[in-house]
């Protein structure tokens, strides 16, 4: 793997590292990511709509089959409110 040295001002430095930190990753890992979207040809914004479009299919797909995202919304009250037996 090679290393770069990438110049930014302080603002934008700093402003990076809160976003990696709230993405639980690092300013490297972006700019990583960034850099390999960019040479496959995907730009930020088509790899939202990309993104967008595969959670709405995903969505529709659990609405079709017409369940929820709760435990609540898939199980019988019955369900929910038994209790499972004791292990042996």
């Amino acid at each position: 793997m090679k290393n770069i040295t990438v110049s930014v001002d302080e603002e934008t430095y700093r402003l990076s590292r809160v976003r990696a930190a709230e993405a639980g990753t690092s300013v490297s890992a972006l700019v990583r990511g960034f850099l390999q979207d960019l040479v496959r040809g995907e730009d930020p914004e088509s790899r939202f709509d990309r993104l967008r479009r595969l959670q709405d299919e995903t969505l529709k797909a659990i609405h079709a089959r017409d369940a929820g995202l709760r435990a609540a919304d898939n199980l019988s009250r019955d369900a929910t409110t038994r209790s499972s037996p004791a292990p042996a």
